[in-house]
């Protein structure tokens, strides 16, 4: 084999540019006379983009079913089975209510504004090194399977190209064009203050959740001492019984529950060695105030929910299974909810076997 040296190379380049030069092919006014034009099925190849009016989707459907077992193919190693994200990729569902909060979770549902977004993100670049491999339908698919996860449809929906703008996404209404250049413009490019810009200076939030804003020395001293009162009067005071002990959980529904479980199992664990992960480990929770597992951080939701005394008991857990985003808004969880009250008691009954009950 001939090999050519750095300077052989150059030589060869300008001679094909000179050739080129003394023998050009047809090509465009102030062209090189290199190459052609691209033929209409090369361009068509590029030419994959979706608008958010739906332009450039290609004829084809997929329903939700489908859509799931696809996406637990393809897509739950990186994004969970329910799109609460493993480890530090995307999170695609949940979020809801919280672009108002201190820590914002921006998926599908909470915050896109176009669901051509989706289509066109899944079609062109996933799965993850795999990207372009699926067909239309299965896109059309994956896509109905994450607009379930987010609960934008029911679990009977099919997505085609004929019905794909008529489901708005939730957080459409709060995008609007761009309009800094009159709003903002004029007033960040006059001449910028540099000394005595403001009489006083106040603080008029603070950084909470990161802990971030000094006190000063007056704020620290004002802050209100215990008060210690004299103690009452002994007085004679009723004792009450102690409340009997909940009835051990039901070995049949216990069975049923663990089926139940493998939806729980991608973000929570329990039994012997339990740790937080995604979602909290769920060890002990039947009877315990809601958001008490030490070192795990909870959503705005769910501490609210804490001080106003919310206990899980069998009224609340069962609830919130049946419905975790209409039960406590704003919470981070994406699972969309049970399908009935006795799946729920089946799973409550598993949770208090392997968990155990609060203390």
């Amino acid at each position: 084999m001939k090999t050519l040296t750095l300077s052989t190379a150059l030589v060869a380049v300008t001679a094909t540019l000179a050739l080129a030069q003394e023998n050009p092919a047809p090509s465009r006014d102030g062209g090189f006379g290199l190459g052609r034009a691209a033929l209409p099925e090369e361009v068509a190849a590029w030419d994959i983009d979706i608008r958010p009016d739906g332009q450039g989707l290609p004829v084809g459907s997929g329903d939700v079913w489908t859509g799931e077992e696809l996406y637990i193919d393809n897509c739950a190693v990186c994004h969970g089975d329910f799109g609460e994200a493993v480890g530090r990729w995307p999170v695609l569902a949940g979020g809801f209510g919280t672009l108002d909060g201190d820590d914002p979770h921006k998926t599908i549902g909470s915050y896109w504004p176009y669901l051509s977004t989706v289509w066109d993100y899944v079609h062109r670049a996933m799965p993850y090194g795999a990207a372009q491999s699926l067909s239309d339908d299965e896109v059309y698919a994956i896509t109905a399977y994450l607009m379930y996860l987010n609960n934008m449809v029911d679990d009977d929906f099919e997505l085609s190209n004929e019905n794909f703008l008529e489901v708005p996404m939730p957080n459409e209404d709060a995008f609007f064009m761009d309009d800094r250049e009159a709003t903002e413009l004029a007033v960040f490019s006059g001449e910028p203050c540099m000394e005595n810009c403001a009489e006083s200076i106040e603080i008029t939030a603070r950084a909470a959740v990161l802990n971030v804003t000094p006190e000063t020395e007056e704020e620290a001293a004002a802050e209100p001492e215990a008060v210690v009162t004299p103690a009452a009067e002994e007085e004679v005071v009723e004792v009450a019984a102690e409340p009997e002990a909940p009835a051990a959980p039901d070995p049949e529904l216990v069975a049923a529950g663990e089926g139940l479980w493998r939806q729980c199992a991608s973000c929570h664990q329990i039994g012997e060695g339990a740790v937080s992960r995604v979602g909290p480990m769920l060890n002990n929770t039947y009877g315990a105030p809601v958001a008490s597992h030490d070192g795990f951080r909870y959503s705005p939701a769910f501490m609210e929910a804490q001080a106003a005394g919310m206990v899980w008991d069998d009224e609340a857990l069962t609830a919130y299974l049946l419905d975790p985003r209409g039960y406590i808004p704003g919470n981070r969880m994406a699972f969309r909810g049970l399908r009935s009250e006795e799946d729920a008691a089946a799973l409550i009954a598993y949770i208090r076997a392997e968990g155990g009950d609060y203390e």
